[in-house]
């Protein structure tokens, strides 16, 4: 994993929860159904006809998409975007394993290799400001409707349009496009930054976590000199919580890089408030400092993932955001 550039930008994103239907009051004309786009989160400024990108911790990540220097001839004025940083897969669908080939990337040197291999779109959802002045205490639909004439869509930057239809509609929309899920929005809500709101509901077709990797057993066979599987653990107010390993989704290539960069962060003892001996036998333990994300099939009774697969580094994210979901 590549050093980025220091924290820039003021701004935090409002944050959604995850829920389901059943979170969605009856009168769903009061709500907005977008659909869930698989990628990371940025915060575009647009000032004087420069773009700066930056995570949800404000790590600027402008020259790791320098394709989206774009949004300067795309935004009427100056603004601040909310959106989505997306990669293409099949069919043209988001693809985070694709998007993982350009997130660790910040030497112009690295970026050229992959640009024309891996391209990227920015979704834009939601504006915070426009020409200096803040939008931001006015209602979604309100937001929505300074936005439509801020930004024009083109290939790369897009604004999509909210779902016409019901929740039942756009969740088997989702579902047939083999998107994420839905992010449902009470329309009279205004946009809080920082702040994790009831106001927006994030419904997923499949359950995800991320996790802090606070080590790594070796494997088997030809896997034995690389990671066999990544201890993984979710902050708690009493340190570090071990929520079990995982060892599949890896492709080769992956394993090299994984082993690579565990081995500069090892330290002597565990980082996990507890570990069962037998999880912890021949591992090799690291500095907790780097954010992954599993995709798994449920929580067990003793509070560990069930099945969970590999999805890939979360480099716009640190050990203090994870939470546990669901």
């Amino acid at each position: 994993m590549n050093a980025r550039s220091p924290a820039v930008s003021p701004v935090s994103p409002m944050l959604a929860t995850l829920g389901s239907s059943s979170d969605i009051d009856e009168d769903e004309d009061d709500w907005a159904f977008e659909m869930k786009w698989d990628g990371i989160r940025a915060i575009a400024t647009i000032a004087g006809g420069t773009v700066r990108l930056a995570t949800r911790n404000g790590i600027d990540v402008t020259a790791t998409y320098p394709e989206l220097a774009v949004l300067a001839t795309q935004v009427r004025g100056d603004a601040v975007l909310d959106g989505e940083i997306v990669a293409l897969g099949k069919l043209d669908r988001p693809d985070f394993g694709r998007l993982q080939r350009r997130m660790k990337l910040t030497r112009k040197v690295d970026v050229d290799r992959v640009l024309a291999a891996v391209p990227v779109h920015y979704l834009v959802f939601d504006i915070l400001e426009t020409d200096g002045r803040s939008v931001a205490g006015q209602t979604y639909d309100e937001r929505h409707a300074v936005l439509s004439t801020t930004v024009t869509s083109t290939d790369r930057v897009q604004v999509p349009p909210a779902f016409e239809g019901n929740l039942v509609a756009a969740v088997a929309s989702s579902l047939k496009l083999g998107l994420e899920g839905v992010m449902a929005k009470k329309r009279d809500s205004t946009y809080s930054p920082g702040r994790r709101s009831r106001a927006w509901i994030k419904i997923k077709h499949r359950r995800t976590q991320e996790v802090v990797v606070g080590g790594w057993r070796p494997g088997n066979g030809r896997r034995a000199s690389t990671v066999g599987s990544l201890l993984l653990g979710v902050p708690s107010p009493d340190g570090l919580r071990y929520v079990g390993r995982v060892g599949t989704g890896f492709g080769d290539r992956d394993l090299e890089e994984i082993t690579q960069t565990l081995s500069k962060l090892w330290r002597a003892s565990t980082p996990f408030v507890e570990m069962p001996s037998a999880e912890g036998r021949d591992a090799h333990w690291v500095t907790p400092s780097l954010v992954g994300e599993v995709e798994f099939a449920e929580w067990t009774p003793t509070d560990k993932l069930r099945q969970p697969s590999w999805r890939g580094w979360r480099p716009d994210k640190q050990p203090a955001d994870v939470v546990r979901e669901g």
